[in-house]
């Protein structure tokens, strides 16, 4: 991962500091509403501020200086680390409120700090709100931009102040540039998705692999609603590994902050190359958890099953195979996902999950020739006949691989209709057997091949 310069932006709760991460990103990645506490993460994102400059932004919850509350505390610490890994903090205040007495404590906590500080005024667009800026310099900060992050008002400046304070310089474009060639072998990134319902430990499950404290963790359902990510190297590449809010069932989900934590997860998920759905151990695998990981199969999706908090558990000899079964029923669509048993609170086992996951990119991303394919298809189908639709027989000309990530393969048959799934089912397990294709989803497109040529009826439009 590049070493970047770090830009927090840091205040009060809500005086806009999502909004601002958001315009600055040009994507609604941080969760936005009026409710004061909805970031409580810290959110990262990087940002190109003018040709060759990049920057990695901070967003981070409220800072409430002095609290009793657990959440508020936890979402204090994560700020303060946002403090100390930043090389310039943005300071936030509401133009429109005017000077607080919270504002004057997070002043406090930022100068000790010692970082470079722009101190940005924000909601300026409000009628009246330009007044009370000059309030604002009794905080003691030389550097003051009044801005309007709703409006995008002032980020051409907030940018060049940053650039200023932070000693960066934009690359000239020249013609060495454009015609260098590009490097044919890139790290190449992906991305896993932590799923499961409210709980579970999927923020304690990110700390693990990351080693370090990057999410907040608590024992309340809900604690987690942007999506939290980080970036870690293993064996040569890059994953971004995200940490998804908890997903109940539809009944259950009320307030608008949640129904977004949700639409984000869901979104997450669509982007994602692994998913690891966390169920917890403690509890019988349940309906809403075939729900989650319902939504990733269906989008073809590498899946881990993980059983966390495997330490609280009582064993026997059966355990194990126990668990196995009643997940396998209740998910039987799932039966290519490899099952870890691990804690993510203690460690156990969960040094086992990136392995997997190189062990399944290497049966996802693996190329079989055609001609392997369609020895394949002439073997099964001589073993087990197509299926007849209606009168007619059914038959496949060939088989050809479309793609990887997932393993896409397509076969032209003589039908415009699909095979009957059961048939669907047999070439999916045949390919598995065949080409080891034992932990990754795969999927068939069937496709109708005209004939090129119509063959007319001797006895047709024939002269007398």
């Amino acid at each position: 991962m590049k070493n970047l310069p770090v830009i927090a932006i840091i205040g009060r709760p809500n005086v806009g500091k999502s909004t601002l991460f958001n315009r600055l990103i040009k994507i609604r990645k941080a969760i936005v509403n009026d409710m004061p506490g909805v970031t409580r993460d810290r959110i990262f994102h990087e940002v190109e501020l003018a040709t060759g400059v990049p920057v990695l932004f901070t967003d981070t919850g409220g800072l409430e200086p002095s609290t009793s509350d657990y959440i508020l505390s936890q979402m204090r610490t994560q700020t303060l680390t946002a403090l100390a890994e930043s090389d310039l903090i943005v300071m936030m205040v509401d133009a429109d409120q005017g000077l607080t007495a919270m504002d004057i404590e997070v002043a406090d906590v930022v100068r000790k700090a010692a970082r470079p500080v722009i101190l940005a005024a924000n909601k300026v667009d409000i009628k009246g709100a330009a007044h009370n800026i000059s309030d604002f310099y009794q905080l003691g900060f030389q550097e003051m931009l009044p801005i309007s992050s709703a409006h995008g008002d002032g980020m051409g400046s907030l940018k060049e102040k940053i650039m200023t304070m932070l000693h960066l310089e934009p690359v000239e474009e020249s013609e060495e540039n454009d015609t260098e060639e590009i490097e044919t072998e890139l790290p190449t990134e992906y991305a896993i998705s932590i799923i499961g319902k409210p709980n579970v430990g999927k923020s304690s499950l990110l700390n693990r692999l990351l080693g370090e404290n990057r999410a907040l963790v608590s024992d309340i359902p809900g604690t987690t609603r942007d999506a939290v990510d980080a970036k870690l190297r293993y064996h040569g590449r890059t994953f971004r590994i995200i940490d998804t809010a908890g997903i109940r069932r539809k009944s259950k989900v009320s307030n608008f902050v949640e129904k977004i934590s949700v639409l984000h997860a869901q979104q997450n998920i669509e982007k994602s190359d692994f998913v690891l759905m966390l169920i917890d151990s403690s509890q019988d695998t349940s309906l809403q958890d075939a729900n989650i990981s319902g939504y990733a199969h269906n989008l073809h999706k590498n899946v881990i099953i993980l059983f966390n908090k495997w330490d609280l558990v009582e064993k026997d000899t059966g355990t194990v195979k126990k668990f196995e079964e009643q997940m396998r029923q209740r998910m039987k669509f799932l039966k290519y996902a490899p099952i870890l048993f691990i804690s993510a609170k203690t460690g156990q086992r969960a040094t086992r999950i990136l392995p997997l996951i190189d062990q399944i990119t290497e049966q996802a991303t693996r190329k079989i020739p055609t001609s392997r394919l369609n020895q394949f298809l002439i073997n099964i189908t001589q073993k087990h006949r197509p299926p007849t639709q209606g009168s007619r027989f059914l038959k496949f000309f060939y088989i050809t691989q479309t793609g990887i990530m997932p393993l896409t393969f397509t076969i032209f048959t003589n039908s415009r209709k699909q095979p009957h799934f059961s048939y669907q089912r047999y070439i999916e397990n045949s390919l598995r057997s065949e080409f080891k294709l034992t932990d990754v989803p795969i999927k068939l497109i069937f496709k109708n091949r005209r004939p090129t040529t119509e063959t007319k009826s001797p006895g047709r439009n024939r002269k007398k």
